[in-house]
């Protein structure tokens, strides 16, 4: 498939502005600072960008790569629901009664 190939939902950027296609979401990385083009989740997204646009690869799986090196997750926070009091609930069910 194509460079010029289309992702199928846009990819907006923290400016505003909109990444459509392979070429763009490529052209957008080599113009990184060599010390962030270098980080892992850059190198795998240009990596599955380039299998994509050279090898047939699914595009989708390279909006995906770019989304997480654009926007990396935190540490996520996990919280038992049983020991949460917003999600505890005192009622009697219907089918209790």
């Amino acid at each position: 498939m194509p460079w010029s190939t289309k992702f199928s939902e846009p990819i907006v950027l923290s400016n505003g502005d909109k990444l459509t296609t392979l070429q763009e979401a490529g052209a957008y990385i080599t113009h990184l600072p060599k010390a962030v083009h270098d980080d892992a989740p850059w190198q795998n997204a240009m990596h599955v960008l380039i299998q994509a646009a050279d090898h047939d690869g699914p595009i989708e799986f390279a909006r995906l790569a770019m989304l997480q090196a654009l926007f990396p997750k935190g540490t996520p926070v996990y919280r038992a629901v049983d020991k949460d009091s917003q999600w505890r609930n005192n009622r009697n069910l219907a089918r209790d009664s």
